[in-house]
């Protein structure tokens, strides 16, 4: 029972926490005069990523051995992996639950396209770099990796640059009374955000692991499909309740531009760090990624929107995933 609220308690803090940075993020993205393409692809989902971008980090500088590198590819591969097929789900069923239509998304389609091509790109070179015989080749397509996300960065600010869209803001949290925060405020209220939703998320996987292991989940299950779940959560937390306000282009972007930073830069890190050699339920899981993707880029550009159902699809790819681990058992 107790496992149970502490998996309420850090579900909640991960909410409460999600409001105040989807607020403050919002602010950010006004004091710095950016349009809704920077703030959802950019500092929303950078900032967001920092929790579970941290796992393969710790793994790979404190690395004692082979299991270490094993946990944190997994991490790496794992992230871009849920983030285009469940919260891709999650964020169109939202959109059904909130709007009780399939209508089309109200997007900026150029820039959901732009980071789709990007994740395309990079996570593709990434996949293709386990397959280099040299290693001097691999550190060759981690440096292009690191090159191509500072170029998409540049890309994104630029465009966004003088196209602000934010609408009507609410108050900022650490400053009910000012219509002009300062970016002090707004820089420290992201980061206690950010704070509260490592400490969350932290307590949520810690009581998802004591629930599965009581409940007799397997370890295998638990360490490839629950656990990344739920370091995930910020991200989907965020991406919803901009979905709720009808700040579809912040919400996508949130998912996608998250996809692209960890589908660059940390593989990069992997591939510097170890020997970068994919076992094939990691090359399956990639394939699944890259398919779940292309599907939502080429239905983007042959019917210039998305329909919350299209977003669905990708939980299709996920649920073949979990068909081949039930169906095809690790020992």
């Amino acid at each position: 029972m107790s496992d149970l609220v502490m998996l309420l308690i850090g579900l909640g803090i991960i909410l409460m926490s999600a409001e105040v940075f989807t607020n403050g993020v919002e602010w950010l993205g006004k004091r710095l005069h950016l349009g809704a393409g920077a703030v959802g692809s950019v500092l929303a989902a950078v900032g967001t990523a920092l929790p579970e971008t941290m796992v393969p980090i710790i793994a790979f500088l404190g690395m004692g051995g082979g299991d270490a590198a094993e946990v944190g590819i997994g991490a790496i591969l794992g992230a871009p992996f849920m983030l285009i097929t469940l919260a891709f789900f999650i964020s169109g069923a939202a959109v059904l639950i909130f709007r009780r239509n399939n209508k089309p998304l109200f997007i900026n389609t150029a820039v959901i396209k732009r980071d789709l091509s990007f994740f395309l790109l990079v996570y593709s070179l990434a996949i293709f770099a386990s397959f280099l015989p040299a290693r001097e080749l691999k550190l060759a397509v981690a440096a292009l990796l690191l090159l191509l996300y500072i170029s998409y960065v540049i890309k994104t600010v630029r465009n966004s640059l003088g196209t602000e869209d934010h609408g009507h803001l609410a108050p900022l949290y650490f400053a009910q009374r000012k219509t002009n925060p300062s970016l002090v405020i707004i820089l420290t209220q992201l980061m206690f955000a950010l704070s509260g939703m490592v400490a969350g998320a932290h307590a949520f996987v810690d009581a998802v692991q004591s629930v599965a292991q009581a409940t007799g989940i397997p370890a295998l299950v638990l360490s490839l499909i629950i656990t990344p779940v739920a370091t995930e959560l910020p991200e989907k937390f965020n991406s919803v309740i901009w979905l709720k306000r009808g700040k579809d282009t912040l919400a996508l972007g949130n998912i996608t531009g998250a996809m692209v930073f960890q589908s660059s830069t940390i593989p990069a890190l992997g591939i510097a760090l170890t020997t970068w050699q994919l076992e094939p339920l990691a090359l399956w899981s990639a394939i699944l990624a890259l398919g779940s993707g292309l599907f939502i880029y080429t239905t983007l550009r042959r019917r210039g929107t998305l329909c919350p159902l299209h977003l669905m699809m990708g939980g299709g790819f996920y649920l073949l995933f979990i068909i081949t681990l039930l169906r095809f058992p690790l020992h």
